[in-house]
């Protein structure tokens, strides 16, 4: 079983995972490192700072196959909209 490592970006952070996954395809580890970047943006995009997620997979030989990004774009309406009359 191959084994995947996934890194992961957070605005200017990163965290390299040193350790990995054993698994059984590519599409396990595309799928793993979608959980793992939806649940990262879950958690931490409401609450300010980075707008994005980023997950990197690299294979047993350490290269880069696979990038997953999670993204949130906030549009404000500027000036806010009046209350409405009544």
């Amino acid at each position: 079983m191959p084994r995947c490592y996934f890194d992961v970006r957070e605005g200017a952070r990163f965290a390299s995972d040193e350790d990995g996954l054993e698994l059984d395809s590519q599409d396990a580890a595309e799928h793993e490192a979608a959980c793992a970047a939806a649940e990262i943006g879950r958690d931490k995009l409401p609450g300010g700072g980075g707008r994005e997620v980023v997950v990197e997979v690299r294979n047993e030989h350490r290269q880069r196959v696979l990038t997953v990004t999670v993204s949130m774009t906030i549009d404000r309406v500027a000036p806010p909209p009046a209350p409405p009359r009544g």
